[in-house]
């Protein structure tokens, strides 16, 4: 059986419920024969929109390992779903992102850490030396999540998300990421949860009192890599959408 078994549980209209508890330890929102069907997909409206799929739920087209030309092996995708088992390295998107929003579904294992980058250069040793980072957690399970600057939503560890919006592990989040010159809004299951602007003196100020103070290349690019962590845990992605936000 593979980490995450999900094909008999598709087949059964139950979703994940059955793979994940079984591999992970954890339980899942069951899907329903048409929420199955839209996988990966776009509406005819999304499309309109200028919304584009980054992960088309069959390959990895698109996506790279941070500094590598292939992703990582432990990236893999099954049953339409894009998931790591923490021996994959974090993956990066070939093409590069100025002003855009991104929309993503996650589901993390029982104590699960990871994190959607933005603006990424590979400039740096570590992604995390450039990029911010809108956590992906299980507030419940996870220290990070004792303090609402590092639970699931924040821009980790400067700006601290709303408390209660982030479903159990083994429950699908929804997460949206909008990033316009220097403004940028997280969404969490609907709800926005964290603002910012990027070079204000309040986000100077926040950088200046936290680890990031003396990464020079921490959030300054104007462009660059969308990016998904590998922190060591187990993770699963779905509806990785993207749309380039033009002069508005």
């Amino acid at each position: 059986m593979s980490i995450f078994t999900v094909r008999a549980a598709w087949r059964c209209g139950r979703g994940l419920a059955l793979g994940l508890s079984v591999t992970l330890g954890i339980s899942a929102t069951a899907l329903s024969a048409a929420e199955t069907a839209a996988l990966n997909q776009l509406t005819k409206a999304e499309q309109d929109a200028g919304w584009k799929l980054l992960f088309d739920g069959e390959s990895l087209a698109g996506w790279r390992g941070y500094q590598k030309d292939k992703p990582g092996r432990g990236w893999r995708i099954e049953d339409g779903l894009l998931i790591i088992d923490g021996r994959g390295g974090d993956l990066i998107t070939n093409d590069q992102y100025q002003d855009f929003e991104l929309q993503v579904d996650w589901m993390v294992a029982n104590g699960g850490n990871s994190g959607i980058f933005f603006r990424a250069s590979e400039t740096e040793k570590y992604i995390f030396l450039s990029a911010p980072e809108m956590q992906i957690l299980d507030d419940a399970k996870h220290r990070d999540g004792k303090s609402p600057l590092t639970s699931a939503g924040a821009n980790y560890a400067l700006h601290p998300a709303a408390r209660g919006v982030v479903r159990p592990a083994g429950e699908w989040n929804h997460a949206r990421l909008r990033v316009a010159g220097a403004s940028v809004t997280h969404w969490l299951n609907g709800q926005e949860i964290v603002r910012y602007e990027l070079g204000s003196e309040d986000w100077l100020a926040r950088k200046a009192k936290s680890k990031f103070a003396k990464w020079q290349a921490y959030g300054v690019a104007s462009k660059g890599h969308i990016g998904l962590q590998d922190h060591g845990d187990r993770v699963a992605f779905r509806n990785i959408k993207l749309r380039v936000i033009a002069d508005e």
